[in-house]
């Protein structure tokens, strides 16, 4: 027999330790299968059934796909450990302004009106305009998680405070779903065990004779005997 999983796409930065740890304390006979994506790619594997479902950034084209906002990520600067921006908790757009900037062709920020002035050469990856910057080049705007990726001890990173932020997202095909697909969905958008959807009917609801006898047994477990059964033995005495 076929043993089930669920195959999660992930773009670089992405964070789903979270959702796999919850995924496998629900759903332990299913392995939650972590399979990483180029950006630009993800929303792709989702369309070709390569991922069930994907972390991914936007904006990207969500043609035949359902998608639901996660969270924001905060836009920094890298720029070399020695750049005055050092001296500094956070940057303003102006702050770059003038400054050589790079942006790699998997550049996921898209950020129209960003300060700074790009150099003629564009890097193939984020990975690949790091190692400029490390080398004196120019500075890169990324999304916080990335910087925290790609970090390097002759590199620093600051936030840009007026910058746009990045969304994140969950995408899955859009239209009816499997089960799996279902429950990882529940788990994102944070439902307890018990309301996800697919798990069956809900459990009947107790009357309240059931009710009064599940609280005199557990009384009785705590050794806090009921007063209503000792009248009654009393009146037999």
């Amino acid at each position: 027999m076929t043993r089930l999983s669920l195959t999660l796409g992930y773009v670089p930065g992405g964070t789903p330790a979270k959702w796999a740890r919850i995924w496998a304390e629900r759903q332990p006979e299913v392995p939650l299968r972590l399979h990483a994506v180029a950006a630009a790619d993800a929303a792709e594997a989702v369309r070709a059934g390569t991922v069930d479902v994907a972390l991914l950034r936007l904006p990207v084209d969500t043609t035949g796909l359902a998608v639901i906002g996660l969270y924001e990520e905060t836009t920094v600067a890298v720029v070399p450990a020695d750049h005055v921006a050092g001296a500094v908790d956070e940057l303003a757009a102006a702050d770059l302004d003038g400054e050589p900037t790079l942006l790699p062709l998997d550049d996921v920020v898209g950020w129209a009106e960003a300060p700074g002035v790009p150099i003629d050469h564009r890097p193939e990856t984020t990975l690949d305009a790091i190692e400029l910057v490390a080398a004196g080049l120019g500075a890169l705007i990324v999304p916080q998680s990335l910087a925290r990726l790609y970090h390097r001890k002759d590199l620093i990173y600051r936030p840009i405070r007026d910058a746009p932020t990045c969304p994140v997202a969950l995408a899955f095909p859009d239209g009816p779903q499997s089960a799996l697909v279902e429950e990882f969905v529940g788990i994102v958008r944070g439902r307890k065990p018990g309301s996800s959807r697919g798990q069956g009917q809900p459990a009947p609801k107790r009357t309240a004779r059931e009710k009064s006898l599940a609280k005199q047994a557990a009384r009785a477990a705590a050794g806090k005997v009921s007063s209503r059964p000792r009248r009654a033995e009393r009146g037999r005495r």
